[in-house]
């Protein structure tokens, strides 16, 4: 079975800099943005519009693992959220059947689950996260520390929803991961290595 790392990340802590870092050191593929073009073109969906899907709250409550019994009976905006979903799920287990590999976000560790990838969950504070979000963001966005803030919680919270509806667990969970990382006022370039030898 190939080797498959997921990584679920807070916004701005540099989740998906220490993904592609570590697949490199690993030689490991590296999945993220890819995802999302590839259900854009199985889907014939615009790429903007599978990405809203992916990265925000679905268009209904409840979690899907409850039972199809649940299911409205006709909603196209459900129907093509689900769509999108179970085409997500179908790449990602295509891509971890092709080789070793690091995936970002997407419910990947889920998704996976009898992969049993090493699952890791990236994080940082507030502070670490609206400096990174300064530097790596573009040059035009003219955003205040509080509108920043309120930028990395509103995403977050979208995401958190998004897992908890899709898996039934709460994002974000320790219990969930196999290793929880820190990078608040960390270089991630100069952890990575150190990350890597657990896998070589």
């Amino acid at each position: 079975m190939n080797r498959i790392i997921t990584i679920g990340r807070e916004f701005g802590s540099g989740g998906r800099e220490f993904g592609r870092r570590l697949a490199e050191e690993l030689g490991f593929a590296y999945y993220d943005q890819e995802i999302i073009s590839e259900i854009a073109k199985r889907t014939s969906l615009s790429e903007q519009y599978v990405e809203a899907i992916v990265e925000h709250q679905p268009s209904f409550s409840f979690p899907i693992h409850i039972g199809r019994s649940f299911y409205p009976a006709v909603n196209p905006a459900f129907e093509q959220t689900m769509a999108v979903y179970q085409e997500q799920a179908r790449i990602i287990t295509q891509m971890a059947a092709k080789s070793n590999c690091v995936i970002v976000g997407r419910c990947a560790d889920y998704i996976l689950k009898e992969y049993r990838p090493f699952r890791i969950f990236i994080y940082a504070d507030m502070e670490s996260k609206i400096k990174r979000c300064r530097e790596k963001g573009p040059e035009d966005e003219k955003l205040t520390d509080k509108e920043l803030k309120q930028k990395i919680t509103g995403i977050d919270k979208k995401r958190a929803k998004y897992y908890e509806v899709y898996t039934g667990h709460a994002w974000g969970d320790k219990l969930n991961f196999d290793l929880c990382i820190n990078t608040t006022q960390t270089v991630i370039k100069e952890i990575v290595p150190a990350i890597a030898r657990l896998f070589v």
